[in-house]
This record gives structure tokens, sequence and C-alpha cells, in this order.
């Protein structure tokens, strides 16, 4: 089971998680929806695509651009379509 904290809150937990390209990826059906807020980021990587962020928001703090997923990931990176991965002190345990 992997977990991802932030301000002593989980805010994504799933055994259906995956590691790909060094990083922790959530189905998006594991979130605490509360906890996330769409951000207007966006970033490209060459082989994944085009990345959109959210915002973590756990009690009444905000960690901005803290989560990010692949809407349409390009082909090498289909199995990671909409899965979340975290950074900026979110941890992940497993």
């Amino acid at each position: 089971m992997a977990r991802a904290l932030w301000n002593n809150t989980v805010i994504a937990e799933s055994d259906a998680a995956l590691d790909f390209d060094g990083q922790v990826y959530f189905p998006p059906d594991s979130l605490k929806q509360d906890c996330f807020q769409p951000s207007d980021t966006h970033t490209t990587c060459p082989w994944k695509g085009q990345a959109s962020y959210y915002n973590v928001v756990v009690n009444g703090e905000t960690n901005p651009d803290a989560a990010w997923y692949y809407p349409e990931p390009k082909e090498a990176a289909t199995s990671i379509k909409d899965y979340v991965a975290f950074w900026r002190g979110i941890l992940i345990e497993s």
C-alpha cells in the first residue's frame, strides 16, 4: 500500500500505485478529493507529454503545484494517464 502525506494528513492511498520513471503515481480514485484544487500550471516532458497540476490543500494551507498528472500522455507513458505524482514536500510511504 502506497500513501502520500502532507501536513500529517493522508492525501492519497492505494495498492495500485505505479512506480514509473522514478516516481510513484497514484490512480485518480485514490486521491482524497477535498485536498486537491486544479492549477493553471502546465509543463512539458519531451517523452511523456504535457503535465497538468493540482494545488494540495490541507488544514487551510496550500502547497502550490505539488501534484501533477498527464491527462493526454504520449504513447510511451499511456500507463500513467491521469495518475498523480507528488513533490514539494509530499511524503510518499510504501
